[in-house]
């Protein structure tokens, strides 16, 4: 496989970027090697700018659902845009958005657009603490809720990646009022509560954790969570920006049963555009100015382009439950041929597994939080990364990151990518 112009445009990058790349997973540290540089995208399919083709198992890390360059969503775009890209005033788009997703999604009565992830999680955390007029906050190690100062102590994910725990720029009193205990743990959620009595303002969780690796919720901890929260007067924030339509159309919140009271959306409510919301019960959002007094902007919320993309993807997951049907049955397929060959390998393995979220973890025990999640042998997945991607298919860049599946995928490319995972074995073994 010849990458000469992605080794070229990386050169090039790093004269003008930090690291050459502008997210930091981007870079392959964790993997090694160069970081491709993309040209195109189609269906379930990646193009470097060498024309090398890739299945994609990342999908722009979780909005491309029914793929990429989905004909529907491109013309949408192209009609919207001749209109301007963006107005800075309201659209009676952002009327049908926010309807939309309050009519797919339980516990939304209102909704606020933003321009990410990170915004969104800001925000809500904003919210809960204008709500309660308490400060400390609780989130579980590993779990990444977006780069804004208070989320960035033990984060997972990219953080995780490139083995930084401690945040230059993040102040000690902004740490000390995050408090982290592991995700799964509830006893420890229930021991935090305690020693911080009346001072919690919220508890934010991924609702199936997707920033180390995928990795599921035990039986009884969302739930333990929802009692202490209504018992201690807490906001339960699920963090959706992975979940959200992804594993029902409802959320995580519908396919695990659990109802949260502020809710956040990524870039999937805008098909993979820069956008994000954050949502929830009425009488905490009604906070939310120019209704309240706790104050969030954005010249870009609500922009047309982003609107139009979004609502034309989730209309359609709405209109077609059977997509989502489609995208489960066929994640659960790779899951089974994975755990086929994996087993026949004789390497150590677990494949965490939840609709069309997946993620193999090289261990021997199970990986239920961070901490397992780092003890695995992240050193093999970097092999198995390497030797997958010069058969043309590209994983996500680290061990502690979900593959998101798209439904553009066929059963032809899950079975190509079944039997590279047993070449690829059978290689570096």
């Amino acid at each position: 496989m010849i990458i000469d112009k992605s080794i070229e445009l990386f050169s090039r990058a790093q004269q003008s970027i930090p690291g050459g790349v502008n997210s930091p997973v981007r870079a392959f540290k964790s993997v090694g090697g160069t970081p491709l540089f993309i040209s195109k995208a189609k269906g379930a399919y990646l193009f470097d700018a060498d024309g090398n083709k890739y299945i994609d198992y990342i999908a722009s890390w979780g909005p491309m659902i029914l793929g990429h360059a989905y004909e529907p969503l491109v013309k949408a775009i192209q009609e919207q845009a001749v209109y301007s890209t963006s107005y800075g005033a309201p659209t009676e788009l952002e009327i049908k958005m926010a309807e939309l997703i309050k009519s797919m999604a339980p516990n939304v009565d209102l909704i606020r657009m933003v321009s990410s992830g990170t915004e969104a999680c800001m925000s809500a955390l904003r919210v809960a603490r204008g709500y309660t007029g308490r400060n400390k906050f609780i989130k579980f190690e590993g779990c990444y809720h977006g780069h804004a100062d208070a989320f960035l102590v033990k984060a997972g994910s990219g953080v995780a990646t490139l083995n930084i725990q401690t945040i230059p720029g993040v102040t000690a009193g902004v740490a000390n009022d995050t408090l982290t205990c592991a995700y799964n743990d509830l006893a420890a959620v229930e021991k935090l509560v305690a020693e911080n009595k009346n001072e919690i303002a919220a508890i934010i969780v991924e609702p199936v954790a997707g920033n180390m690796g995928c990795i599921l919720p035990a039986p009884g901890f969302l739930e333990g969570i929802r009692k202490i929260c209504d018992a201690e007067n807490i906001v339960f924030i699920f963090d959706e920006v992975m979940t959200g339509f992804r594993l029902a159309q409802g959320g995580a919140q519908q396919k695990l049963g659990i109802n949260a009271d502020l809710i956040t959306y990524g870039k999937v409510i805008g098909g993979g555009l820069p956008v994000g919301a954050f949502g929830g019960k009425r009488h905490i959002m009604e906070v939310v100015a120019p209704l309240g007094n706790v104050y969030q902007a954005g010249t870009l919320s609500g922009n047309p382009i982003a609107m139009i993309a979004g609502y034309t993807l989730l209309s359609i997951l709405k209109d077609q439950p059977q997509l989502l049907q489609q995208l489960d049955e066929k994640t659960l397929y790779l899951k089974n041929g994975l755990d086929k060959v994996l087993a026949a390998s004789g390497v150590p393995y677990v494949i965490n597994h939840l609709g069309s979220m997946l993620s193999i973890h090289f261990s021997d025990h199970p990986v239920t939080d961070f901490a397992t999640a780092a003890s695995a042998n992240n050193a093999f997945f970097k092999k198995y990364f390497h030797a997958m991607l010069h058969r043309g298919v590209y994983l996500p860049p680290s061990a502690f990151e979900s593959w998101f599946l798209n439904n553009a995928l066929s059963y032809k490319d899950l079975d190509y990518t079944i039997e590279a995972t047993e070449e690829s074995l059978k290689e570096i073994l």
